[in-house]
This record gives C-alpha cells, sequence and structure tokens, in this order.
C-alpha cells in the first residue's frame, strides 16, 4: 500500500484559480474575534439584563405579586421621576459617589503601600500580616459603632468605612502578588544596578499589574457594598440613605430605584476602571 493512500482524504474545490482547499462549514457560534469587539460585548451583555427586565414587566402585568412586593418598571420610573422633579436623586447619586470614590481612592492608596511593604519585606509580613489577618475578619458593621464614637456621624466616619472595605482587596493581591514575582528576573534587574524602590517601580510592581487592578476592581465593589452600611451612620442623603428611608416608609419602588441605581453606576465605575485596566497593561505588562 502506497504512502499516500494512508494519508487522511481533504475534500478540495475546484475554481477558476484551480483545486484549493474547502472552506470549512460554518457552525453558528461567534468567533474569539467577533467577540473582542466592544459593541459585539456591549449587545451580548446587554441581552440578559433586558430578558429579565421584560420578565419582571410580565411578573407585574400578570400580578403574580402584589405592588408592594414587586412595583413595576413603570412605577420605578415613577418615582425617579418624582424625584428628579424634586431634585433630589442627582443630589443622592452625587453624594454617594463622592463618598466611593473617595474612600476607595483612599483605601487603595493605602493598600498599595502596605501591600507592597509586606509584600517585599518578610519580617513586615511576619509583624503585621496577623494583625491585617485579624482586623480583615471584622465584620464591616462592627466597626459602625466604634467610628461614630471616634469620629461623630459627620462624613468622616462615613469615608473612613468605605476606605476599609477597599483597602483590604487591594492589599491583599498586592503582597501576594509581589511575593510572587519570577526571582530570576528581580536578580537580572539587580545585577543591571537596580535597587529599592527603583527596583519596585521599574520591574516588580509592572511585573504585577494584572494583580493590581484586579484587587483594584475588587475593591472598587467592596467601596459600593460598604456604602450602605456607612450610609447607616446618621446619614440624610445618599444612595444607601434612600434604601433604607424607603424600607421604613413602605416605599418598594424607590427600594428598586435605589438598587438598580447602585447596580448601574457600580458598573459603570468599573467599566472605566476596565478601560485603565487595558490601557496599564498594554504600557507596563
Amino acid at each position: 500500500m502506497s504512502s499516500n493512500s494512508q494519508q487522511a482524504s481533504v475534500p478540495v474545490a475546484v475554481g477558476p484559480q484551480g483545486p484549493s482547499a474547502a472552506v470549512p462549514p460554518v457552525t453558528g457560534r461567534p468567533s474569539a474575534g467577533a467577540l473582542s469587539r466592544t459593541w459585539v460585548r456591549v449587545s451580548l451583555g446587554l441581552v440578559v439584563p433586558v430578558l429579565l427586565l421584560a420578565l419582571w414587566q410580565l411578573v407585574s402585568v400578570l400580578g403574580l405579586f402584589s405592588a408592594v412586593q414587586l412595583p413595576s418598571p413603570g412605577a420605578v420610573l415613577t418615582s425617579a421621576a418624582d424625584l428628579i422633579e424634586r431634585g433630589e436623586l442627582g443630589t443622592h447619586i452625587a453624594i454617594s459617589t463622592q463618598r466611593v470614590l473617595t474612600g476607595f481612592a483612599l483605601g487603595a492608596a493605602l493598600g498599595l503601600v502596605l501591600g507592597a511593604v509586606l509584600g517585599l519585606s518578610k519580617l513586615a509580613d511576619v509583624l503585621l500580616g496577623p494583625l491585617f489577618g485579624a482586623v480583615r475578619a471584622v465584620p464591616s458593621l462592627a466597626l459602625v459603632p466604634l467610628l461614630i464614637l471616634w469620629m461623630g456621624i459627620g462624613e468622616d466616619s462615613k469615608v473612613t468605612l468605605i476606605t476599609i472595605g477597599a483597602f483590604f482587596p487591594v492589599f491583599t493581591t498586592v503582597s501576594l502578588a509581589l511575593r510572587h514575582v519570577d526571582k530570576n528576573l528581580v536578580e537580572a534587574a539587580r545585577a543591571f544596578g537596580l535597587n529599592g524602590l527603583k527596583l519596585l517601580t521599574t520591574v516588580q510592581l509592572p511585573a504585577v499589574v494584572p494583580s493590581v487592578f484586579s484587587g483594584l476592581r475588587l475593591a472598587l465593589a467592596q467601596s459600593w457594598l460598604f456604602l450602605v452600611a456607612a450610609e447607616l451612620i446618621a446619614s440624610s442623603m445618599g444612595l444607601g440613605f434612600l434604601l433604607t428611608d424607603s424600607q421604613n416608609n413602605g416605599r418598594t419602588d424607590r427600594m428598586f430605584l435605589a438598587i438598580v441605581l447602585l447596580a448601574v453606576i457600580g458598573k459603570t465605575t468599573d467599566a472605566l476602571l476596565g478601560v485603565a485596566e487595558k490601557w496599564a497593561v498594554k504600557k507596563w505588562a
């Protein structure tokens, strides 16, 4: 038997230019190249939310739940319009966003610095690691009475609680990532005369850029979670206050409005951080 007969046959198509390999059949699945396009990803990402919104409207029309249990999307939009007319909704959003961004910036900066210290120094890790691990295990609501006692009911206590929530994700990811930087890479950099801060900023931090942004995105999500707890501290404005005040007054429509706004704004800020991550990874990683 010849060697040619042992080879698997490949279908060919004969055209004007001669025989050529046949084009594989289309499977119907989107290609990886198509999914990398921004408009395709955004469109596909909206499919499930739109279906959930349609299901929500259908359940409301069928009356499977009372209006108190599950207000219709129209009722939620009406409550939003009412708050806009009063000039309150924009204030709620602005105050909560300011608190989150301030606390996130402070917590992320502290987490980056202390994470780098513990990630690069075994002595600092031995001395401070157990303390940070213990504090991280304390529930956020347990800190509220202490913050009120120390800082009062003003903005300082609220921003501090959000700062604590943003600190630990960045601190943990940075410290762990720096411990696992390729030792050969570090030694090569030292051979070229890089040491101390120059080594950190030139070699070690760029090597952990993806991990840093993973921590930042987790920290941003934590900041929005801690916002509700922070606005329990005698707050009179903000989305967390709107949520709890609506619960106390039986305004389920406003409760749903606050939840939807927290989800939308939280996702928007995460998307903006994702853009910064792509830029940083392309530049340094």
